[in-house]
């Protein structure tokens, strides 16, 4: 795909988060989550240690928005205020192995409270939208139990172990429906 797509899903209101196409915008309150070492309590390697690092990966995310027509929110709790501070970050991009790619990190204190699968929920329903031949997949390290909850909720199957074609790291694959390769 080429040009500057537009899906619709730039902005999607929850039952209790606002979510927002990823900018540079959030950079800071980004990247208060992507450094900090409790947010990646499961993959510490994987924490940004300088702000350049946020910033580069936003970039990323956001070019999605116009080559993809879907990336990744930036999410806030739904109020009245216009500062409300960012949360997380998350939703569906295109992954390099096909498929639809569903990712989601919060602050520590926004978790425990269904928001990583209230985020989900509308992360899959605009992937179907956008393209709904494609699975939805979820990569999720095997100690993560948290997340591998949320994907059991999410009515998600376990496909066992994979080789994560984006950056080559073994992790359990979760799908919505079976994966063009399953092996």
């Amino acid at each position: 795909m080429s040009g500057d797509l537009r899906s619709g899903f730039e902005r999607v209101v929850t039952e209790r988060l606002e979510l927002r196409a990823v900018s540079l915008d959030d950079l800071y309150g980004l990247f208060a989550i992507t450094s900090d070492p409790d947010a990646y309590r499961h993959s510490p390697c994987d924490r940004h240690t300088t702000v350049d690092t946020t910033r580069a990966w936003i970039e990323r995310a956001a070019a999605r928005w116009r080559t993809d027509g879907l990336s990744y929110w930036i999410v806030r709790r739904r109020t009245d205020a216009t500062d409300e501070p960012v949360i997380g970050v998350g939703g569906v991009q295109r992954h390099a192995a096909g498929g639809w790619n569903l990712y989601y990190r919060f602050t520590p204190s926004a978790w425990g409270q269904g928001y990583a699968t209230e985020l989900s929920r509308a992360a899959i329903a605009a992937g179907r939208a956008v393209d709904p031949q494609e699975p939805v997949v979820a990569w999720i390290l095997d100690h993560n139990h948290a997340s591998r909850r949320v994907a059991e909720r999410l009515g998600f199957t376990n496909y066992g172990e994979r080789i994560d074609a984006n950056d080559g790291v073994l992790r359990l694959m979760y799908a919505d429906r079976p994966p063009r390769d399953p092996r």
